[in-house]
């Protein structure tokens, strides 16, 4: 029984009025349907299909707008993209082959078609990328990297720039130059996505929102890799690492997703194609499976691991020296770096003249290419018999590598050597080119040298229990590829592309030993060839914190902050503010409560208060229309378009954005208002218009004009009404003793391009990208290239920071009680 209002009510009366309830609603509903279905049956037959159209549209819509459609929808164009330009590339080369023994009549003949043949589709690809899109040369990895900081990179992820890439990335492949097309996919699969997403907002509103669509660009990177080596996991990994500084968990499922069925998808289409039977990995070993290697050849492994990180180094090194000698020289208007097609051409005939078969390339396997070379690395058999090559049929790949005057190892040091420098030559032309292959090139062959000699010095291998395993020098050019990769682009996936591309997991550990290994030598010493493309171009990214320093843990905010601040307080007037936004190029001010509390309050956006004069400015002019109709009137010379674009911006009734944001289309307005060369003066309080000025003929100019300007003058002087600005109440902040670490960490997570540094809630300074770039980096000279720290000697903070404090804050409550 339960008490109401009324009376007492049993379990049974609730239960009836219950079932009543449900009756009548029961009933309702049936009437409801009833009454559609009849509707819907006195529709007409064009009405009824047009509802059938509509339910399926709206199905449609829904389907299409899911994330797996997208993910397999882009996995599938990325596919095709790799594949076709695959076949393409396949059928260059052969014509290159075709054309070299059509002329076989005499050697000069074949000279002139080697080198002629590459350098034609050389400058094709340098022109078409410089008439086209210049945003389409070189990796796009370090644009990527900074698009994906939200950073505005006009051009580099549009349609146009999209097709140029892909039309010249495959000409100049075609050209056999060492280089590679792993880098630029993933560009390619950045704009991919890009693209995808605006066309799939037409279905559906959720990618019209710039974060998730920031997040399906990270996907496209995940998907460019996955799509060239057919290794989704592998290549996923590649991407993020290379790409993002910090990765969201949500996204791993989306890159695995659109990684491996683009995989899938590449991989299926030669079996369809029917150059394949079924799916295999793109170079196949078959290395032994029951033991696979020695425990005493992991120092070995190690030591090889130590090699390639000294030699990834020395690549990035050599790199950064050849762009900043080409920089240069681009900065002293040199005719050869200016035209792109000279530039170009010379350097294919350069490279085509060392690689011709019949001359210096018969000591470094000219004719192959970069896929038959890494075939011919891979191979299980041992090549030599004590340094000389042994007989292999003229059709087989290392039939190439046997030289009558030469032994093996002399080949393959020349091999390293020479492409060494041409790949770091390569790379610095303006055309699509990435460095992983040719890199991935060099490692096998360092590590075919290797296992070759160690195949030399112990021809019997290894003695275990009776059975003798012998070296497998195939093995040694798989980890010596994975190792010297890690060590330029400072990345540990490759170890699983390695695995995937193979499809041997037997090597797993040496390749993990000596990846890990490379890594830890060369960042130590340079940055990766990333980021020392980021450095060169001078684009606004943070770069990430070296292994084994520990003094980013002792350095604090307070070392490296810029002290000189530019602030408003409550007291600013019109005059202050005029000459803060004249001297500065700031995008937002800090308002403190006063010079001498420095107490921050917040922070005002420069378009907020651009706008706040402007709307001054209008007001005044309408105050002094109603108020001096009689004596005089001053003319304000600002258009009617500014001051209407300022009171919109005013009276928006839009939410605060951060400060930290990029400027929106109304704020580049109002920037390019102020800079246009504006005078504020003129702007905030014109002088009158001398012609149309109405005066009493009794009276003398120079007392109209004398009593105009003091009017100026006192307008000037008057306090600013914030009032009528946005302000952010909560601007990012630091402490001063936050450590170098914990600051980079910060940045990179919120995309931060500023935050303030604070102490006891005091303005003391303001940190920027620049300045903590410059902290991270300590000293980086001219030609780009990183040098040893020299950020020290700080001093010992110990506790006395926390008893200066509170000294203050005692101070500042003192002040504010009186």
């Amino acid at each position: 029984m339960t008490r109401t209002r009324f009376g007492i009510r049993t379990r049974a009366s609730v239960k009836r009025v219950r079932t009543y309830e449900k009756g009548i609603h029961t009933k309702y509903s049936a009437r409801q349907n009833g009454h559609q279905r009849r509707s819907f049956s006195r529709l007409s037959i064009p009405q009824k299909f047009g509802a059938w159209a509509s339910h399926f549209h709206r199905l449609f819509v829904t389907l299409i707008g899911a994330d797996w459609i997208f993910l397999m929808l882009l996995g599938f164009i990325m596919a095709v993209i790799s594949f076709v330009m695959d076949i393409i590339v396949v059928l260059f080369t052969d014509t290159h082959r075709w054309i070299y023994h059509l002329a076989d009549s005499h050697v000069l003949l074949q000279y002139v078609a080697w080198i002629l043949y590459s350098m034609f589709l050389m400058c094709f690809a340098a022109g078409f990328v410089n008439i086209v899109s210049a945003q389409a040369a070189g990796s796009g990895i370090p644009e990527t990297k900074t698009c994906l900081r939200e950073v505005i990179l006009h051009e580099y992820l549009t349609f146009k720039t999209l097709v140029s890439k892909v039309i010249s990335l495959t000409c100049v492949l075609g050209s056999e130059l060492p280089v590679g097309k792993e880098g630029p996919f993933v560009h390619i699969g950045a704009m991919c996505a890009g693209l995808l997403c605006k066309f799939m907002a037409r279905f559906s509103n959720i990618y019209k929102n710039e974060a998730r669509n920031k997040e399906m660009l990270m996907v496209g990177c995940a998907v460019g890799i996955g799509c060239c080596f057919a290794a989704p996991i592998g290549g996923a990994l590649y991407g993020l690492e290379v790409t993002s500084m910090f990765f969201l968990a949500r996204n791993y499922w989306r890159g695995f997703l659109s990684a491996t069925f683009g995989a899938l998808i590449f991989r299926l289409l030669p079996v369809w194609n029917r150059e394949e039977e079924t799916l295999m990995p793109i170079y196949p070993t078959k290395y032994r499976l029951e033991f696979p290697f020695d425990l005493r050849e992991l120092p070995i492994f190690a030591v090889m691991g130590i090699v390639c990180g000294f030699g990834g180094a020395f690549f990035v090194y050599l790199y950064g020296k050849i762009s900043m000698f080409v920089k240069r020289q681009k900065a002293t208007n040199s005719f050869l770096m200016k035209n792109c097609f000279l530039y170009s051409a010379l350097v294919s005939v350069l490279i085509s003249t060392l690689t011709f078969p019949p001359g210096f390339g018969q000591f470094m396997a000219g004719r192959l290419t970069q896929r038959d070379s890494l075939i011919s690395f891979f191979d299980h058999r041992t090549w030599s018999n004590h340094g000389i090559v042994a007989d292999f049929d003229e059709k087989d790949h290392l039939a190439a590598w046997k030289h009558p005057q030469a032994n093996v190892f002399i080949i393959l040091a020349a091999f390293v050597i020479m492409k060494f420098w041409m790949s770091a030559i390569s790379i610095t032309l303006p055309i699509p080119c990435g460095s992983f292959v040719p890199i991935f090139v060099i490692g096998a062959a360092f590590g075919r040298l290797v296992g070759e000699g160690l195949a030399t010095l112990l021809p019997d291998g290894f003695n275990i229990d009776g059975h003798i395993y012998h070296i497998v020098p195939g093995a040694y050019a798989v980890i010596g590829a994975a190792a010297l990769t890690a060590g330029v682009t400072h990345t540990v996936s490759t170890a699983v592309i390695m695995m995937e591309l193979t499809g041997h997991i037997s090597y797993s550990l040496p390749i993990l030993i000596s990846v890990i290994i490379a890594n830890m030598v060369s960042q130590s010493i340079q940055p990766s060839i990333y980021d020392m493309v980021i450095r060169i171009k001078k684009l606004p990214y943070l770069p990430m914190l070296s292994w084994g320093h520990p003094e980013k843990y002792n350095i604090f905010v307070e070392d490296f902050m810029k002290k000189e601040i530019c602030y408003i307080t409550l007291n600013s007037t019109y005059r202050d503010l005029i000459k803060i936004l004249r001297s500065r190029k700031l995008k937002t001010l800090p308002l403190v409560k006063s010079a001498e509390s420095m107490l921050l309050l917040g922070s005002v956006d420069r378009t907020q208060l651009l706008a706040l004069l402007m709307w001054r400015s209008q007001h005044l002019r309408e105050e002094n229309a109603k108020t001096k109709p009689g004596k005089y009137k001053v003319h304000f010379q600002t258009s009617t378009e500014e001051s209407a674009s300022a009171s919109a911006h005013l009276d928006s009734t839009k939410p605060l954005k951060s400060s930290l944001r990029k400027p929106s289309e109304v704020e580049e307005k109002t920037k390019n208002i102020y800079d246009s060369g504006i005078n504020f003066k003129t702007f905030f309080c014109s002088s009158p218009d001398i012609e149309a000025m109405e005066y009493n003929p009794n009276e003398e100019d120079d007392t109209i004009l004398q009593e105009v300007e003091e009017w100026e003058e006192q307008q000037l002087d008057e306090q600013i009404d914030l009032n009528v600005c946005k302000i952010d109440p909560a601007p990012f902040q630091l402490v001063e003793h936050t450590s170098m670490h914990k600051t980079h960490t910060m940045f990179s997570v919120l995309n931060l391009d500023y935050a303030y540094v604070t102490g006891v809630g005091r303005l003391i300074g303001v940190v920027s990208l620049k300045e903590l770039r410059k902290a991270i980096e300590s000293s980086i000279p001219a030609n780009g290239v990183r040098l040893r720290r020299v950020l020290s000697s700080f001093r010992d903070r110990g506790f006395r920071g926390a008893r200066d404090d509170t000294v203050e804050l005692h101070k500042i409550l003192d002040h504010q009680i009186s």
